[in-house]
């Protein structure tokens, strides 16, 4: 029995990790860049690599839903009749009319969760009893209440 070389092994599992890489790619391929362009998208990637770190989490998340927001008005505009319903504009036209913030997540949590990925920072917490929290849900809630002025 012989021994393969290293060199060899790698050559053969190469292509595996080609297929691996493009299988991860595909099921993240919905990004808010999509929606409202490079220019935009690399600015909040900035903002949430600096903002996150040390930014408490009832700040971040209305920056996070002005966002989603902002995301909507353009995919708005963006509005054509043969969007693919699985798509991220589609989504977030959909999100508009959720009354749920749960709604908001199914439809929009990969995007985001993407945006916190490319920024190198997280969205889950954990606070100083243990308990875990996401600046992401709560910026669902301001998401779905942007509108809400209980004074009135």
């Amino acid at each position: 029995m012989t021994a393969k070389t290293p060199s060899k092994l790698k050559s053969k599992s190469a292509p595996q990790k080609a297929k691996t890489k493009a299988a991860k790619q595909a099921r993240s391929s919905r990004s808010l860049e999509e929606v409202v362009g490079p220019e935009v998208y690399r600015t909040w990637v900035s903002m949430l690599r600096v903002l996150v770190p040390g930014g408490r989490t009832h700040r971040l998340a209305p920056l996070l839903a002005a966002m989603l927001q902002y995301a909507c008005s353009v995919a708005e505009d963006k509005q054509d009749g043969d969007a693919d319903e699985k798509s991220i504009n589609q989504s977030l036209l959909d999100s508009t009319e959720a009354s749920d913030p749960s709604e908001v997540k199914a439809l929009l949590h990969d995007a985001v969760a993407q945006l916190f990925k490319d920024a190198g920072v997280e969205y889950g917490r954990v606070s100083a009893r243990g308990q875990q929290y996401s600046i992401a849900d709560d910026a669902y809630s301001e998401y779905v209440y942007w509108l809400a002025m209980p004074w009135e």
